[in-house]
């Protein structure tokens, strides 16, 4: 099977943004080295997983690297929102992160979401599984960390009784309708 590889190492830019109106958004992580733009669709979890975890892998790293600089969390707002062009190559399925020690880059690493009907697709379209490698700095992680958890709090809000998103016109929530799902 051959694979799509996108590597930008080190990436100019990278952030994470949402397009649409609260409800019906649309989140993307881009990166750009040069002319080159890479965007991929990403699920507002995904990013807020991602925020998370970013914050969490810098402080793992500056605990076992202590003589590294602090990361800033200064950022621009207009700067970390997505550029165009919005072209995505594919949707997520999975984001992991790495550090390069030689040159105290962390690697943020994209795995393609495979179609349910992957085995059915036409051939040529099945050998394409999408892998895309973004090196940052940590300064560009933590500018990306604290952009994704404002951008995932900037759209619905999440109950705090069942955990799940509050619709624009309203929210069933099973918590305090005695624990039944309403269809």
């Amino acid at each position: 099977m051959s694979e799509i590889e996108i590597e930008l190492s080190p990436v100019d830019h990278i952030t994470t943004d949402a397009l649409g109106p609260k409800g019906k958004r649309v989140f993307y992580i881009q990166g750009t080295q040069g002319n080159q733009v890479v965007t991929v669709i990403a699920e507002k979890l995904q990013i807020q997983a991602l925020a998370i975890g970013a914050k969490q892998f810098l402080e793992d790293i500056g605990e076992r690297f202590p003589e590294l600089s602090e990361v800033s969390s200064e950022y621009n707002q207009e700067f970390m929102k997505i550029m165009p062009p919005v072209d995505p190559l594919f949707r997520i399925a999975d984001i992991g992160l790495g550090y390069n020690v030689e040159k105290d880059w962390v690697v943020l690493i994209i795995h393609e979401l495979i179609p349910e009907n992957f085995e059915t697709l036409d051939d040529d379209l099945a050998q394409e599984v999408g892998v895309i490698r973004f090196s940052c700095t940590r300064d560009q992680l933590q500018a990306l960390s604290e952009w994704g958890l404002e951008v995932v709090q900037s759209g619905r809000k999440i109950c705090v009784q069942c955990g799940q998103l509050e619709e624009p016109d309203g929210h069933l929530c099973v918590k305090k309708n005695g624990g039944y799902k309403v269809n």
